[in-house]
């Protein structure tokens, strides 16, 4: 089906990284179409420009340029404009990976979200069952909300947050065997680099904290309400 799954990658920095993603769409043989959405102040846009330019010729892969607005401002805004045309949107750092499998990941997520509105996160073989890290849902979800995450985040705990999504709305699949691998520095599959520091800072990490729980403790109520009647009605 055309127009049916996207991948929403917000990136910063790391151009290096367009080739590796797409290597692994190769190597999973996955037909999702990924969406690069880069700030037009990277100071690695070039290094965009010039991968975008060898992907031309590959619909799959498409490229956005725009204000930064960090990384749940970016994913929101793309997901809300993309909830209008694809059945289901995933989100992904530009620092995971899927892995091949007997069955490619994008055909579990499409098998998986077939029967309604629901989540479903892979293993990232960092936190596994406890975070989706790398995450699809159905886009009525997104159209439902008026966003893929709570727009209060910058860049940590949205996917805590999707773990209670689903949880709520008692559509929430964890796929142990496929593998979507996070290549983070805390576990030495990555180095550390200015945008690691930038999200992992204590002062990052002791804001969005704060959104978080006071985004449990407030919306997530109405948020849930939302998502339970699209379940009931769908």
């Amino acid at each position: 089906m055309a127009d049916d799954l996207l991948v929403i990658i917000p990136t910063r920095g790391r151009p290096q990284a367009v080739p590796a993603l797409v290597q692994a769409w190769d190597d999973t043989g996955a037909t999702a179409d990924l969406l690069f959405a880069v700030d037009t102040d990277d100071p690695e846009l070039s290094g965009y420009k010039a991968e975008a330019t060898k992907l031309k010729s590959d619909s799959r892969f498409r490229f956005i340029y725009g204000k930064r607005l960090r990384l749940c401002g970016t994913l929101n805004q793309q997901a809300v404009k993309a909830a209008k045309r694809y059945r289901y949107l995933a989100f992904m750092g530009d620092d995971h990976r899927p892995r091949p499998a007997a069955m490619p990941w994008d055909a579990r997520i499409r098998e998986c979200l077939s029967g309604g509105p629901g989540i479903v996160y892979g293993n990232d073989l960092l936190q596994g069952e406890k975070m989706a890290t790398a995450v699809a849902m159905t886009s009525d979800i997104v159209t439902t909300l008026g966003y893929m995450a709570p727009p209060m985040l910058v860049h940590l705990c949205l996917d805590l947050v999707w773990v209670e999504w689903g949880k709520a709305m008692q559509r929430i699949t964890y796929l142990d065997d496929m593998v979507i691998e996070h290549l983070h520095p805390a576990v030495g599959k990555a180095a550390t680099d200015s945008g690691y520091e930038e999200a992992n800072s204590a002062e990052r990490v002791e804001s969005d904290s704060k959104a978080y729980h006071a985004y449990m403790q407030g919306e997530f109520e109405a948020d849930a309400d939302k998502l339970r009647a699209l379940v009931e009605a769908s």
